[in-house]
């Protein structure tokens, strides 16, 4: 058997250890990349998903109740103007004349 020169060795233990370094500086690099970026989003001031669905929830629900309000606002007036137009008849100086029924 022949041995192979000691030249080969070293060659070998260099590129080994070169190529150690290399995997070390990527995932350093990788690192770096990655915290960049996440400083980068959180000063762009990003709103993740699942908040935004809840607040446009909110937002819904806040116009639908909105929504029935102003209906209900709207039937308390007609019948509060009916009442008026009613309490006006009775108030009227000709008293004694008969009340219409619809109102």
């Amino acid at each position: 058997m022949t041995d192979r020169p000691k030249f080969f060795d070293d060659l070998a233990g260099v590129a080994g250890g070169a190529i150690s370094a290399m995997a070390g500086l990527r995932e350093e690099a990788e690192a770096m990349l990655r915290a960049r970026l996440d400083d980068m989003i959180q000063r762009l001031d990003l709103v993740r998903r699942d908040e935004l669905e809840a607040v446009q929830e909110l937002a819904a629900n806040a116009r639908a109740g909105q929504e029935a309000a102003e209906a209900t606002v709207t039937t308390l007036e007609t019948r509060l103007a009916a009442l008026e137009a009613r309490v006006a008849v009775l108030e009227a100086p000709d008293a004694d004349a008969v009340v219409p029924d619809e109102l």
